[in-house]
C-alpha cells in the first residue's frame, strides 16, 4: 500500500494506492481479507470507522445458528437440495442459491480451522438441528455469541497475517469512472475522525482497483431495533453512485429485550415465560394475552412456538398462532403507549378466565421436547437455567438478572433480506464494487435461520477468488486517478467546508433528523405497512434529504463524520420506502416478516378489531414471481424495475469438461 498526497485548494490530503480496500470490520469482511491473502492478493487494507463496532461481533440470540450443508447423520443432502430449499423461500435468484450451498462446507470448515468452536462428535460429525424454513436439520451453533467467536477467529488470522487495518477511518463516498459505457469504482473518500480538527479536516483518499463494501445492513433507519447501536450501515454510498438495491421490501422483524439489545428466540420462549404489559410508570401490571387467547393451552404453545418461529411472519398470525404474540406486543407498546415484559420469575397465570400454566398443557411437541431436555420444571427460569444457562448469563454480563427482574421487549428490526445486487461472484452492477454480508441482499422472503452468516462468508470468499483471478492488477498511476476523480474529491471537500459554520445559531440538531428517520422507517417500513399511508412517507423521506442536503450546518470538523453518516441514512431509508411503496402498488400483499393492511383481508383473531384485517399473496401474484431493483440513473432519478426470478441452474456435470474449463481458466469470469 502506497502513501502520498493530493492538493485540493491548495490543502494538502493523504492518498493510499493499493488493490483492494474492504471497508468494514465484520465477519464477511473480515473474511475476504483473509482469503485474499490466501489467494496471493496482499496489496489490501481494512478500513473501519470502529474496529469490531459491528453486528456479527454485538449481536446473537439463545442459540446463533450457523446454517450450512448436513455433515453428519443418515439424512441425505446435496448442494443442489440445499439451493432448491434457499430458491424456494421466494424471489432469491437460483444461481446465487447455488452458489452459497456448493460453498458451505468449504466456509463452514474454514471458520473451524480458526478455531470456532462449533460441535462436533467422537467420529468428527458436525451434527444439525433445524432451524426457522429449514426442511433437513442444517444448523449448527458455537452458543449464544457464533458470530461474535467467527469475529474474533477471523480477526486473530488478520492479525496473523499482518493485513493492514485503518481504524476510525468514515467512509464518507466512493469515487467512480466511466470506462466504456460501464462505470467502475475506483475508489473511496474517508474521514480520518482521529485528524478532524487538521486543515484538511481528516479527509483521506483511497486509490483502489477493487471495493469490497462490508457494512451490514442499514440498522440505524429504525428506531425499535435490535441491531447493535454501533451498526448504522453504509448502503447509501452505493445507492449514490448508481447501484442497484434488490428485494429491499424485504426484512425481519422479531421480539427482542430493548435495554440490551438481544433476540429472545429460541429458548427464551420454549420455556413459556410470562408476557405482561404496564403503563409508562411500570403500574397497572397486566396479562394482556390473557385477553385474546381463549385457553391456556393455545396460549403456551403459540408462546413455545414462538423459539422455533421467533421472525414475525403473517402466515402464522391466524388460528392464534405464534405471530399472533408479535401483533399483541406491537399492539400494547406503540398503539397503546405501553411498555411490555417477560416475567421468567412466574409461569403465566389464566387470571381466572383460564387454568393457570403447568408444563401438561402444552401440545405433545412442546411437551416432548422440554421433556427430552430434562427441562420440565417448576418456573421458567428453572427449564431455562436447565435448557441453556449461557442465555441467563448473558444478561448477567450486561448487569440485567432474569432470575429475579423482568425484562423490557418489543418488535424490533433484526435483519435485512434484501439488499445491494451482485452477481455470482458479488459484484454490483458498478463493476469493482463487491459488497458482502447482510449489505448485499442475496436473501428472498424467507431463509432459513443463520443462513445470513453463511451467505457473508460464501460471498467473501466469492469476491476474493474472483478479484485474484480477473481484478488482481495494478492500481491507477497518480496522475491518471487525479484526472479521474478530482473533480469528485474537490465536490465532497468543499461541500464539508461550506457546511462548518461556527457563528450559525439556528441549526437543527442532526439528533432530530435521525430521529425522523426511525420514527418514519418504523411507523411506516417495518413489520406493519399501511397502503393508504405509504406515499405521504415517501413524499416526506425525500423532502427531509433535499433540505437536509442543502441546510445543514455544524458547528466544527468533529461532527462532519455524523453528518454523512445521518445523510447516508436520509438517503436510504427514501430509497427502502420507495420500494415499499412500489410493490404495493403492485398489489402486493403481506408475506415474509410484515403485514400489509387491508380492508378486504380478514381479522387476525376474534378478539382483535376490523383495523387490523390483512390477506397474504397468492402463490402466483405478481410480485412473487419477479424481483424488484431500484437505482438512481445518471440524472438521479429512481428507476425500478421488476425482473424475472433465474432458477437453480441444473447443468449436466461431466469431470472432464469442467476441468478443461477449469485449467483453461474459464470458470472464475
Amino acid at each position: 500500500m502506497l502513501k502520498h498526497s493530493i492538493q485540493i485548494n491548495n490543502i494538502p490530503i493523504p492518498v493510499y494506492s493499493l488493490n483492494t480496500l474492504i471497508i468494514g470490520s465484520g465477519a464477511a469482511a473480515l473474511n475476504a481479507a483473509v482469503n485474499l491473502v490466501e489467494f496471493g492478493q496482499e496489496n489490501i487494507a481494512i478500513v473501519t470507522d470502529n474496529w469490531g463496532g459491528g453486528t456479527s461481533n454485538n449481536a446473537g440470540s439463545d442459540k446463533q445458528t450457523y446454517y450450512k450443508l448436513s455433515l453428519s447423520g443418515k439424512i441425505p443432502d446435496s448442494p443442489f437440495e440445499m439451493a432448491q430449499d434457499l430458491f424456494n423461500g421466494g424471489c432469491m435468484h437460483g444461481d446465487i442459491a447455488l452458489c452459497e450451498a456448493q460453498h458451505s462446507a468449504q466456509a463452514f470448515y474454514h471458520l473451524v480451522q480458526l478455531g470456532v468452536p462449533f460441535p462436533h462428535d467422537k467420529y468428527g460429525g458436525y451434527i444439525g438441528y433445524k432451524t426457522d424454513h429449514d426442511p433437513r436439520g442444517r444448523g449448527t451453533s458455537a452458543g449464544p455469541l457464533t458470530s461474535h467467536l467467527m469475529f474474533e477467529a477471523l480477526a486473530r488470522d488478520v492479525k496473523r497475517k499482518n493485513i493492514p487495518v485503518l481504524d476510525k477511518y468514515e467512509i464518507i463516498a466512493l469515487l467512480t469512472d466511466i470506462k466504456g459505457d460501464e462505470k467502475h469504482v475506483v475508489g473511496a473518500i474517508a474521514l480520518n475522525k482521529k485528524e478532524l480538527d487538521n486543515e484538511n479536516m481528516g479527509f483521506t483518499v483511497f486509490n483502489a482497483v477493487n471495493v469490497i463494501l462490508g457494512t451490514g445492513g442499514p440498522a440505524g433507519m429504525y428506531k425499535t431495533s435490535v441491531y447493535p447501536e454501533s451498526q448504522t450501515g453504509s448502503s447509501g454510498l452505493a445507492f449514490q453512485i448508481g447501484a442497484i438495491g434488490h428485494n429491499l421490501t424485504e426484512s425481519q422483524f422479531g421480539l427482542a429485550s430493548i435495554n440490551f439489545r438481544w433476540n429472545l428466540s429460541g429458548s427464551y420462549q420454549q420455556v413459556i415465560p410470562r408476557y405482561i404489559s404496564t403503563d409508562q410508570n411500570g403500574n397497572d401490571e397486566r396479562e394482556f394475552l390473557d385477553d385474546y387467547f381463549s385457553d391456556m393451552s393455545t396460549l403456551s404453545t403459540a408462546i413455545f412456538l414462538k423459539g422455533y418461529e421467533w421472525p414475525f411472519d403473517p402466515r402464522k398470525v391466524k388460528d392464534y398462532g405464534s405471530s399472533l404474540i408479535d401483533i399483541l406486543v406491537y399492539q400494547e407498546t406503540v398503539r397503546k403507549g405501553r411498555r411490555v415484559f417477560l416475567d421468567f420469575t412466574k409461569n403465566p397465570s389464566g387470571n381466572g378466565k383460564m387454568q393457570d400454566f403447568t408444563p401438561e398443557v402444552l401440545n405433545k411437541e412442546a411437551y416432548d421436547y422440554l421433556k427430552n431436555s430434562d427441562a420440565l420444571r417448576e418456573t421458567p427460569i428453572e427449564r431455562l437455567q436447565k435448557l441453556n444457562q449461557p442465555a441467563i448469563d448473558l444478561y448477567k454480563d450486561h448487569n440485567i438478572d432474569i432470575t429475579v427482574e423482568y425484562l423490557e421487549i418489543a418488535v424490533c428490526a433484526q435483519h435485512n433480506n434484501g439488499g445491494l445486487k451482485g452477481n455470482i461472484w458479488w459484484e454490483s452492477n458498478i463493476k469493482h464494487l463487491f459488497p458482502i454480508g447482510e449489505v448485499n441482499g442475496t436473501h428472498g422472503v424467507y431463509r432459513p435461520g443463520g443462513s445470513a452468516l453463511n451467505a457473508g462468508q460464501v460471498g467473501s470468499l466469492r469476491a476474493a477468488m474472483f478479484i485474484s483471478k480477473r481484478y488482481n492488477t495494478d492500481y491507477l498511476k497518480s496522475d491518471d486517478f487525479i484526472n479521474s476523480t478530482e473533480l469528485q474529491i474537490k465536490d465532497t471537500f468543499e461541500f464539508a467546508m461550506k457546511i462548518i459554520n461556527p457563528d450559525k445559531t439556528k441549526r437543527a440538531p442532526l439528533s432530530s433528523t435521525l430521529y425522523e428517520i426511525q420514527e418514519r422507517m418504523t411507523g411506516y417500513g417495518a413489520h406493519i405497512r399501511n397502503p393508504a399511508e405509504i406515499k405521504q412517507a415517501v413524499s416526506e423521506a425525500w423532502e427531509l434529504y433535499l433540505n437536509l442536503k442543502s441546510g445543514v450546518s455544524v458547528h466544527s470538523a468533529k461532527e462532519l463524520p455524523q453528518v454523512f453518516k445521518v445523510l447516508d441514512l436520509c438517503l436510504t431509508h427514501a430509497i427502502y420506502l420507495e420500494a415499499i411503496s412500489e410493490y404495493l402498488e403492485k398489489n402486493g400483499k403481506s408475506r415474509g416478516s410484515y403485514l400489509v393492511l387491508n380492508p378486504k383481508g380478514s381479522k387476525p383473531c376474534d378478539e382483535l378489531g376490523y383495523e387490523w384485517r390483512f390477506g397474504l399473496n397468492e402463490d402466483d401474484a405478481f410480485v412473487n414471481q419477479k424481483i424488484l431493483e431500484i437505482h438512481f440513473d445518471e440524472y438521479m432519478k429512481v428507476q425500478k424495475n421488476w425482473v424475472d426470478v433465474r432458477s437453480v441452474p441444473d447443468d449436466e456435470l461431466w469431470f472432464e469438461k469442467v476441468w478443461k474449463e477449469y485449467r483453461d481458466g474459464e470458470v472464475i469470469k
